[in-house]
């Protein structure tokens, strides 16, 4: 009994011990953010977009976007994908061997022909059936690749091995891109001198119940629904303080797959989008930095904290479980692919802190808190709490993390203050008390459910049904 007591303080302390640093870290992480946040929007106030978007010497520019069975949405997506204003640019929508009529769809409403196109194969993909191309020259920026079904890392390789241009932007073919996202994402790979920018990432915001016309943002709404919301809150934390602190860092090991630009050279140079893992996204920056650290070239990769891309968040347990299980799979198998970077000094920081807080602190931490709770339940069971104690520390670590989500949002008002109306803030702020006892524990378990399957060696991507953008009505006549 002794030595099972023993074992229980031990295994309580490395507990205690783990959430005290990562305490340490969201504090830095919260402070280190301020900073690049308020640098950004100075730099930002003195740049002149307009004269960017028409300079025939801006950086060229090709748009990836990978559709599968998207026929219900897939022209008014590439209907807004089109109205970007940017003079180099050239649109590449992947058809991914979809079985409803997206393929028929884009063929009828933008005029497209088949025609004679040259593919090289620097990347290794499923077939090419064919290449479009429309008649009418007002949509001369559009081609459409039609190809064998081989998944969304695959379709992303085809468009690569299509483009023509420079730098490549890869996005979900449903996100909303604001009108100058194009342009804020280029900015960082002309204006640094120093270093070579290999990719740079973007803020994603929910569009859950805001008003879509034409394939246009036309009004921003906080989610009325509770899981929306609660994701609307992660992502401004997320983005707006994780992602600032990284980027400031020079730390950054993921860009979100919905909206990332890259160095298609370096890309191609590290072999393109990896298929054997769900998490392409991450794995392919890593993979980037991995090479740069190792031909000793200075890199860098940087983060927009503007809200340039909008996308449909899960608004159902069964899918937000779905995605979080991927995304825990996807962690881990990125990280099992790079373990020569664990603790390697030859990796700088890549390998110093990058690599080590992610193991512990993103894919160790749905298996530590789950562990937590059992241990937890266990010395209840047995008596063996100090009851005082546990309420004190649990009212610490709630309140904190009520102070976090409440700086983040704090953040989001003084900068970008996308949501207008204080009703919509105080909702933020009143959905943030719930978030321990109901949105938290339900990601928890889907990352356990993660490592469950990948014990069981399932790869599955996991259907992700989506309910469509609000539509703006029109006006009624009297």
């Amino acid at each position: 009994m002794n030595i099972l007591l023993i074992i229980l303080k031990v295994i309580t302390f490395c507990i205690l011990a783990y959430s005290t640093l990562l305490f340490f870290f969201y504090l830095w992480i919260g402070i280190y953010a301020i900073g690049e946040t308020r640098r950004y929007v100075h730099k930002n106030g003195f740049t002149d977009y307009r004269m960017l978007a028409s300079s025939p010497h801006a950086p060229s520019i090709s748009i990836i976007a990978p559709a599968y069975n998207e026929g219900a949405t897939i022209v008014e997506n590439v209907r807004s994908l089109l109205s970007i204003y940017y003079s180099n640019l050239e649109l590449i929508v992947v058809n991914d061997g979809s079985k409803d009529d997206c393929l028929q769809k884009l063929i009828d409403t933008y005029n497209l022909e088949k025609i004679d196109f040259f593919v090289r194969y620097q990347l290794k993909t499923k077939t090419v059936r064919g290449v479009y191309k429309s008649r009418n020259p007002v949509f001369k920026k559009l081609i459409v690749v039609d190809k064998e079904n081989g998944g969304k890392a695959d379709a992303l390789n085809v468009g690569i091995n299509i483009a023509s241009n420079d730098f490549t932007i890869c996005i979900d073919v449903d996100c909303i891109l604001e009108q100058d996202a194009i342009l804020k994402m280029v900015k960082p790979f002309i204006e640094e001198t120093k270093m070579r920018v290999i990719a740079s990432g973007g803020v994603i915001r929910i569009a859950n119940s805001c008003e879509v016309e034409d394939g246009r943002l036309v009004k921003v709404h906080l989610p009325r629904q509770y899981l929306p919301r609660m994701q609307a809150l992660e992502y401004i934390r997320a983005f707006l303080l994780g992602r600032m602190a990284w980027s400031r860092l020079n730390g950054l090991l993921l860009i979100s797959g919905a909206f990332g630009a890259f160095d298609k050279e370096i890309v191609i140079k590290c072999g393109g989008y990896d298929h054997n893992t769900v998490g392409e996204d991450m794995e392919l920056v890593v993979r980037m930095r991995r090479y740069m650290e190792e031909q000793k070239v200075p890199y860098k990769v940087t983060f927009i904290p503007d809200p340039l891309c909008w996308t449909e968040a899960p608004a159902s347990y069964k899918i937000l479980g779905r995605q979080r299980n991927r995304w825990t799979r996807g962690t881990y198998e990125t990280l099992k692919f790079h373990k020569k970077l664990f603790f390697n000094p030859r990796y700088g920081l890549l390998g110093m802190l990058s690599y080590p807080y992610w193991f512990f602190f993103e894919m160790l931490a749905p298996v530590i808190e789950f562990f937590g709770f059992i241990v937890f339940l266990f010395l209840a069971g047995f008596g063996m709490i100090e009851w005082d104690t546990f309420f004190v520390l649990l009212l610490f670590v709630i309140s904190f993390g009520y102070l976090y989500s409440s700086f983040a949002v704090f953040m989001e008002v003084i900068t970008y203050n996308q949501y207008k109306r204080k009703t919509e803030i105080a909702s933020l702020l009143l959905s943030a008390l719930t978030e321990p006892f109901n949105f938290h524990p339900f990601v928890v378990w889907s990352g356990i459910q993660g490592y469950i399957n990948i014990i069981r060696k399932k790869k599955a991507w996991g259907d992700m049904t989506r309910q469509g953008f609000q539509k703006t009505q029109p006006a009624k006549t009297a």
